[in-house]
């Protein structure tokens, strides 16, 4: 898969928060966003999985930690819902720390507890496999 292509998933990922939050704006808990969100990722005929477990392997024995995604899009983004008042350091680590154990090249942490989502409703991430897809 090229950049541009897993550009634009993102793009319609976060044109779905976009239209969650325009729907119902802020203020209710990240499990009702999260459930909406199932509903426009399946109207934008985008494939994901939801509370996709996280598997952590330690020293090569693999390590119960209950660890859950919120979505993986398309096989290549990782996304995690908030819904709090302010996006911490603790939050990019988790999107970071999620996007290098299933070894995917982007991330998106969406805050739903914000006024736009566009304009500071959302962060973008991406590691070293994004750095080795090819350009186009």
């Amino acid at each position: 898969m090229t950049k541009k292509e897993i550009n634009h998933i993102q793009y319609l990922v976060v044109g779905a928060a976009i239209e969650v939050h325009k729907e119902l704006g802020p203020g209710l808990l990240e499990s009702v966003y999260q459930k909406c969100m199932k509903r426009e990722l399946s109207l934008r005929n985008l494939n994901f999985i939801s509370e996709l477990a996280v598997n952590v392997s330690y020293k090569g024995v693999d390590v119960n930690a209950d660890l859950r995604c919120d979505f993986l899009v398309e096989d290549v983004v990782v996304v995690e819902l908030k819904a709090i008042d302010a996006l911490a350091p603790i939050h990019d680590a988790q999107i970071l720390t999620y996007m290098k154990l299933l070894q995917k090249p982007k991330g998106l942490l969406i805050n739903f507890n914000s006024t736009n989502i566009q304009e500071n409703g959302y962060k973008a991430f991406v590691n070293e496999y994004y750095k080795i897809l090819v350009e186009a």
